[in-house]
Parts: structure tokens; C-alpha cells; sequence
């Protein structure tokens, strides 16, 4: 007997991983053994929850955004916070226009502002003026929400966290610094990467990081064709990282959901059960 839809559905809410060689004999085996898996994972889960209250600690999102800021600190990195609406004229400003893809997805307030879908517009802005006022490399960051339209798949959110950095001027070569900070920021993390030429909407051509296959960042170097809009002359080297999935990979959870900001999940353990 195959299992019915809504048992396959219950089981992806409790996370109970099915063996795909193993199918119950008759209707009645079935039932009883969904109530048994389904019955052990409720008590399992409820234990869980009684033993995060008992044992209180920070958020597993406030806890990354903490270790990646020393880290980046430490690197002679400076932190910024930019508001979380932005223009039209900003995104127009990176290229995304109401034809560009991206655009389908950027969530608008009204016909001249939305929520950004990036942090780089505001990056760009706050790198030029201090620019102005310093020589030599400019080395900032930002960890911040973002919002998009996207897919709901196991690895997408609606809602979520990026860390954006980027090296303005920088002494040695644009590509080695790029490694250089993705480096900084997977041994904060503690996991293993690996770095792939992939083309974009956006920068054209990027050096995406990769764990066990999923996305992670995406980077990119300058000069580029955007940076004239934004007063620009300069090389630089950038890359945005993904929090949600990076806390997903590094919990070897299932589903980014249970990483990120939620009402049905609480440090990887679903409250609804």
C-alpha cells in the first residue's frame, strides 16, 4: 500500500523521513503505522520544546548575525544599517527596470517605493560618499532583511536575511580579496564550500559559493557596467550571502523555513505540531 497524500504531507510537517523501500502490507497496517510514526515524532517534538524553554538561549539567526559581524569586524570592516524601503530609482539604478525579471518579484509599497530585494542599492550609495573622504580600500557591510516574490520551495523565503560586504579600491587584486571575504565568512560559519562561474540577471557573470550542491552567495567583481550609475571609478570585489540557508546547511535541516523568521517554527523545532 503507497501512503495517501495527506499522510506524505504530515510527514513533511514533522519532518519523519520515509523509507522509499518500505510500503505497508494492507489499509489497516498503514493506519496503524502512520499513528505510530506520527504519535512518536509529537512526543519527540513537545520534548524538544520543553527543553528549549528550560535551557533559553539566542535565536540561531542572532547568533550567525553576531559571530559574521565580529568576524567581519575583526577584518577591518565597517558595519552599516540602510533603511529597509528603497526607490524605483535605486533599483533602476542596478539595472532592474519593470521589463527586467527581477522586477516581477520586488514587492512595491507604491509606484515609487518598494522593499528591497538587495542590499547593494543602499551599499553603493553609502561606499561613494565614504570614498569621498578616504584613501586607500573601503571595507563595509550590511546585515539586513530583504524581500522577494519567490517560489515556495524548500530552499526560498519571502523573507529573509542577507550579509552583503563589499571592498571598495582594494590593494591587492579584485578576485583574491573576493576569496579572501568569502573565506572570512565560511570559517565563521563552519562549512566546507565551493566556488562556481555562474551567469546573472544583474552583475552578468558571478562566482557563486556553493555547499553540498546549494547556493549560498553569490559574488562579484569591478569595474562594472552599473557602477557608472552609482560614482564609481574604482575596482571593487562583493558578495551576498543567504543566512537562512547557511543556518539550514549547517542544522542539516530540510527546509529553510525552520532557519528563518516564523510562527511555525522556533530554533528548528515546529510549534504546531
Amino acid at each position: 500500500m503507497d501512503w495517501t497524500p495527506s499522510q506524505i504531507q504530515r510527514f513533511k510537517e514533522l519532518g519523519i523521513p520515509l523509507d522509499p523501500d518500505h510500503r505497508p502490507c494492507s489499509v489497516e497496517e498503514r493506519e496503524a503505522e502512520f499513528a505510530r510514526l506520527v504519535t512518536r515524532r509529537q512526543s519527540e517534538n513537545r520534548k524538544a520544546i520543553r527543553e528549549m524553554m528550560d535551557h533559553p538561549e539566542k535565536h540561531q539567526l542572532s547568533r550567525l548575525e553576531q559571530d559574521l559581524s565580529q568576524a567581519l569586524v575583526n577584518e577591518g570592516f565597517l558595519e552599516v544599517r540602510t533603511p529597509t524601503i528603497i526607490t524605483r530609482a535605486a533599483l533602476e539604478k542596478m539595472g532592474i527596470e519593470q521589463e527586467h525579471p527581477l522586477s516581477k518579484q520586488v514587492f512595491w509599497l507604491d509606484e515609487k517605493r518598494c522593499l528591497r530585494p538587495m542590499l547593494a542599492p543602499n551599499l553603493y550609495h553609502v561606499m561613494r560618499h565614504l570614498k569621498r573622504n578616504a584613501k586607500g580600500p573601503v571595507k563595509l557591510f550590511e546585515i539586513g532583511t530583504c524581500y522577494r516574490k519567490e517560489s515556495h520551495g524548500s530552499n526560498h523565503l519571502e523573507e529573509f536575511t542577507m550579509l552583503n560586504l563589499v571592498e571598495l579600491d582594494p590593494v591587492n587584486s579584485a578576485k583574491e580579496q573576493l576569496e579572501r571575504h568569502i573565506s572570512t565568512v565560511m570559517t565563521a560559519v563552519g562549512l566546507e564550500y565551493e566556488l562556481h562561474k555562474c551567469s546573472s540577471d544583474v552583475y552578468v557573470e558571478t562566482i557563486d559559493v556553493e555547499v553540498d550542491g546549494v547556493e549560498v552567495a553569490s559574488g562579484a567583481i569591478g569595474p562594472h557596467k552599473l557602477d557608472k550609475a552609482h560614482g564609481i571609478d574604482v575596482p571593487w570585489a562583493g558578495v551576498g550571502f543567504g543566512l537562512e540557508r547557511l543556518i539550514m546547511l549547517k542544522l542539516g535541516a530540510d527546509n529553510v523555513k525552520k532557519a528563518g523568521r516564523s510562527l511555525i517554527y522556533l530554533q528548528g523545532i515546529r510549534l504546531d505540531i
